[in-house]
């Protein structure tokens, strides 16, 4: 029985099935196509949101992180921290500022220009 068996040819591969598998990944490959448009990211104006919300939170919070260091250090409680809160707030609206004045082709490029 097994010497029957094993005299037996492989099965051939039916032509249904070897079309099947073409149609299949094709398919496939019009979806990746599909999805790598699809999930391209952030575009540039979320970036450029994202920017200036970083320069509001990073200026408003290093400026009073940075006068309640002084202020723990030097003994004297809210003078720093009020004189480094708005100098912080200062510095974070003048980049916005700067961003936002220039032309719309060149917000992109204004990472390396900004910081006079």
């Amino acid at each position: 029985m097994a010497a029957s068996e094993s005299d037996r040819d492989p099965l051939e591969e039916d032509v249904r099935v070897s079309s099947l598998e073409e149609r299949l990944e094709t398919a496939q490959n019009r979806e990746r196509i599909k999805a790598g448009h699809r999930n391209k990211g952030p575009d540039e104006s979320q970036r450029l949101g994202a920017r200036v919300l970083s320069y509001l939170i990073g200026g408003v919070a290093a400026g009073f992180f940075l006068g309640w260091l002084f202020d723990t250090w030097l003994g004297t409680k809210p003078l720093f921290l009020l004189l480094f809160f708005f100098l912080g707030t200062g510095v974070a609206f003048r980049k916005i500022y700067v961003i936002s004045s220039q032309p719309v082709d060149d917000i992109g490029t204004a990472i390396a220009d900004d910081d006079d």
